[in-house]
């Protein structure tokens, strides 16, 4: 059984549609044992909370600079024995310390079709409000191994989403988390749990 951590900034749309997709049975031999928030207010975590998963909230500004959050973060990820550790809508950059020590075991999802609108300072809206800017045909989403850069690790999957006449940033994320994170990210976990990357 994969052992998963799911790490999150806000909602938690991509942890529900992981929750949907283990209960539905489209992701199997995996578990999410924790989900680890920056932010206290983020619904994310009361989604842990009714799913009988341990939520918890660790935040740089709770610690009196980085390398003191950095060391508490990695020895709370550390105490779960983790072997998979998801970003989901994640915005705090994973401590150097960590993506070696995981290295091959950190996951992510980005809103585009990588190497398109990605790296520092492209996430939620921002990847979209360029996308349109640009006026791409077709965007989509990409799960990738975490490595030492911003967006840079191996990629898993990818789903194209074709770009509307009339889009709005908006309608474009909410088109892009449907029809691509949703169903690239549980499947994504799937091939991991079942060793098919």
């Amino acid at each position: 059984m994969l052992k998963t951590g799911v790490m999150v900034s806000g909602g938690g749309t991509n942890l529900q549609a992981i929750l949907d997709a283990i209960d539905a049975g489209r992701i199997t031999n995996a578990r999410i044992d924790v989900v680890i928030s920056n932010n206290s207010g983020a619904y994310a975590l009361e989604r842990a909370r009714e799913h009988g998963i341990e939520a918890v909230c660790l935040s740089p500004k709770d610690f009196s600079n980085r390398a003191e959050f950095e060391q508490a973060f990695l020895q709370k990820v550390d105490s779960y024995g983790l072997d998979l550790i998801v970003l989901a809508g994640f915005l705090v950059r994973i401590p150097e310390e960590m993506v070696k020590r995981y290295e091959g075991r950190i996951i992510n999802v980005h809103p585009s079709l990588i190497p398109s609108f990605c790296g520092v300072g492209y996430y939620g809206l921002k990847v979209h409000e360029a996308a349109l800017a640009r006026g791409v045909k077709v965007t989509g989403a990409t799960v990738h191994y975490v490595d030492g850069g911003m967006d840079t690790g191996p990629i898993l999957l990818q789903k194209a989403v074709e770009v509307k006449e009339d889009d709005t940033p908006k309608t474009l994320q909410k088109r892009v988390m449907e029809e691509a994170e949703w169903v690239i990210l549980p499947e994504a976990i799937n091939r991991i749990a079942n060793a098919r990357r």
